[in-house]
């Protein structure tokens, strides 16, 4: 994934990995604590689905920051398999930085844009995007607690 931007919309220049890398190293010489929250949306508009994917940087008690990727397809789609699509961006995402993460001890949680009621049709994806989340080691929030996806990357599209 390339073309990140931060919120004022300046784009980072270097490789994702790095970028994180050096916003850690300097968050902690200010002395903050720090979480990672990764989480995709999406939004059908005609026959393009447009995607946005945040990394959320959460300072303990310090609020946060965030790096987001946008990007669009054109495909058909039923809402599970774009529910699943979403949550494969977020993971691509978490594990190209667990290794990184571990490293400087930060924590990660993967957020999934999915209702855990099942009056709502994202929750056709839930269990799939749990066991896809979970299989791969990370920690994985649903709504209400998705924050990262339901919140920020929502309005970064």
């Amino acid at each position: 994934m390339k073309n990140w931007r931060r919120l004022n919309g300046q784009q980072i220049q270097l490789p994702i990995k790095e970028a994180v890398e050096k916003a850690i190293l300097r968050e902690k010489k200010a002395g903050h604590r720090l979480k990672i929250c990764i989480g995709s949306d999406s939004q059908v508009r005609g026959k393009v689905v447009e995607f946005a994917t945040v990394i959320v940087f959460l300072r303990e008690q310090k609020g946060g920051f965030m790096f987001i990727h946008n990007s669009k397809m054109e495909q058909k789609m039923g809402i599970k398999e774009r529910m699943i699509l979403e949550v494969s961006k977020s993971v691509d995402i978490a594990y190209a930085l667990c290794d990184l993460l571990e490293k400087h001890h930060v924590e990660l949680e993967v957020h999934a844009d999915i209702n855990t009621d099942p009056a709502f049709q994202s929750n056709k994806a839930l269990k799939e995007a749990m066991g896809y989340i979970l299989s791969m080691g990370f920690v994985f929030k649903a709504k209400p607690d998705a924050f990262a996806s339901t919140s920020c990357a929502d309005k970064m599209i």
